[in-house]
């Protein structure tokens, strides 16, 4: 007898085709690598690079103070030194006036006695050449900076450089072939011949070695070709005349404007 029963089909798996495991775990590699990479790199780096630091700007020039030029202008006044009794001894205000001026400059009181002192003389002499002690201040300062001079007022200071023919055969600076500025207000010896003379009255040969002889000595020089050193044109007029060298005249107003002005502050 035939057999008549219909065959069973079999069942199809129960599982996913092969193609969605591989799906599902490159996904999961993916967000895996992604999640060690945050976190590499917040352990490795924690705080975000700074942004590089803006150049900075080149530092701006000092500007200068431009240089006085000739004839433009003339120092300050500085305070006036005592005027002149020729019959009374004026020691005592001198000397006063000198502590006074020392303490608002810092120059030595005996310095600027001898500069205070010719001050005096030439109000007297040729009051309308109105030379303050000040210039003569500058002048000492850049011969001799802060020496002092001895007890008698004399000072070791060596000639300077060679600049003129030979006008007193060495007597005054040793140079029987060439002039050199000597003492401490740099005096040429022709100017030293002409316009010396003695600061204290005793009757001796002015000493270009002594401080009180030179700074009358340079006040007569100054003066002596009736300039108003008061006026910008007197005063560059004598400086120049003094020492042709511009540079030179212009540190001597540097100095002596800065004197002048420090003697009269409050």
């Amino acid at each position: 007898m035939a057999d008549t029963t219909q065959p069973t089909s079999t069942p199809s798996p129960a599982y996913p085709p092969r193609r969605y495991p591989s799906r599902i775990a490159m996904s999961l590699g993916l967000v895996l690598t992604g999640v060690v990479l945050v976190v590499t790199i917040g352990i490795e780096n924690p705080d975000p690079p700074a942004p590089p630091a803006a150049a900075a700007p080149p530092p701006a020039a000092a500007k200068k103070e431009p240089r006085p030029q000739p004839g433009s202008e003339a120092p300050r006044v500085g305070l006036a030194a005592p005027p002149d009794r020729p019959l009374v001894s004026d020691q005592a205000e001198l000397d006063a006036w000198a502590n006074r001026v020392a303490d608002k400059t810092h120059l030595d009181a005996r310095v600027l006695a001898a500069y205070g002192r010719a001050e005096m003389w030439m109000q007297r002499q040729k009051p309308s050449c109105h030379l303050s002690w000040a210039t003569l201040a500058a002048i000492g300062n850049l011969a001799f900076g802060a020496e002092k001079p001895g007890p008698d007022g004399t000072m070791t200071v060596k000639p300077d450089r060679a600049e003129a023919p030979d006008t007193d055969t060495g007597k005054l600076d040793g140079d029987r072939t060439a002039d050199h500025r000597i003492g401490p207000l740099r005096i040429l010896p022709d100017a030293w011949h002409k316009h010396a003379q003695r600061a204290n009255g005793d009757g001796k040969p002015a000493d270009p070695r002594n401080l009180d002889d030179a700074a009358f000595t340079a006040a007569r020089y100054l003066c002596s070709g009736n300039d108003d050193l008061g006026t910008p044109a007197g005063w560059w007029k004598a400086m120049l005349f003094y020492n042709p060298a511009v540079n030179y005249v212009q540190d001597v107003f540097t100095a002596a404007d800065s004197y002048a002005a420090a003697s009269v502050a409050p």
